[in-house]
């Protein structure tokens, strides 16, 4: 599998690095029956290094060229490896899940230009999703760990918050990956929640609500919130109208979208 030139048009950094993969692994901690599904395993060096641990890995690959090299791997592996040509971003999760009949674990080295869209596709999928790791640009991971009050802290953190328990895990350097990105990367742990934040008939509510509040960062939510929520209402939630969006905690916008749909 070395033959392959990593594509700049897949976004393609591949892991290298022995420790880090090793620790990667640690940190998920497989267990042979895990039902654990990994996206883009590329040239599949966290792939080997997971199969000894699992019944079954399901793996999803966009770049075609990299297939043959994985099809030698699983005739290779005392483990089934199960792999999947397509689009991480157009896969079903849910309906893998259901074929297997228990919520997924998802792992991967997680292409920098996708990874927020990928992530998003992945909450869609609800309750099929039990945890995921990834690895991510370290600005992506600061952005999903954010708490209320810093720069990092918006859409993205909010919206993964409600869903998930999420965890920054340890930084990686460039040099870990071939070839090199210009950028720290780092490996997140998102634990689904049992019960989300956000009832499942608030979703699109508070989807929208989250989207219009951080619109404009500058912005009060009264002035962000017009047409949702007037002042009186945001006040009403025990919100200030003059407060800015990255100032409120998730349970403060939960609030506001129950009141925007208050069915």
């Amino acid at each position: 599998m070395s033959t392959h030139r990593p594509r700049k048009r897949f976004g393609q950094h591949f892991l290298a690095s022995p420790g880090v993969i090793h620790k990667i692994v640690e940190v998920i901690r497989p267990r042979r029956s895990d039902p654990m599904l990994e996206i883009g395993p590329g040239q599949g060096a966290l792939t080997r290094a997971l199969l000894p641990h699992l019944d079954v890995l399901q793996v999803v690959e966009l770049d075609r060229d990299l297939i043959p090299g994985l099809v030698a791997l699983r005739d290779a592996s005392a483990s089934r490896l199960e792999i999947h040509a397509g689009d991480a971003l157009a896969f079903d999760y849910a309906g893998l899940a259901r074929t297997l009949d228990q919520p997924l674990r998802v792992v991967g080295n997680l292409p920098y230009n996708i990874s927020t869209p990928l992530i998003f596709h992945l909450l869609d999928a609800g309750a099929w999703i039990r945890d995921m790791h990834f690895m991510l640009q370290k600005e992506v991971v600061d952005r999903l760990a954010a708490r209320p009050g810093g720069r990092d802290y918006g859409r993205l953190s909010v919206m993964v918050q409600v869903a998930c328990e999420v965890h920054s895990l340890f930084e990686v350097p460039p040099g870990a990956f071939n070839p090199p990105p210009k950028v720290d990367s780092a490996v997140v742990r998102l634990v689904r929640r049992e019960t989300p934040l956000v009832p499942a008939g608030l979703q699109n509510e508070f989807a929208r609500l989250v989207s219009a509040a951080f619109a404009s960062r500058r912005k009060t939510l009264s002035n962000n919130l017009k047409g949702l929520l007037d002042a009186a209402a945001i006040k009403q939630c025990g919100v200030d109208p003059g407060a800015r969006a990255e100032t409120l905690d998730v349970e403060a916008f939960v609030r506001l979208a129950q009141r925007f749909h208050p069915d």
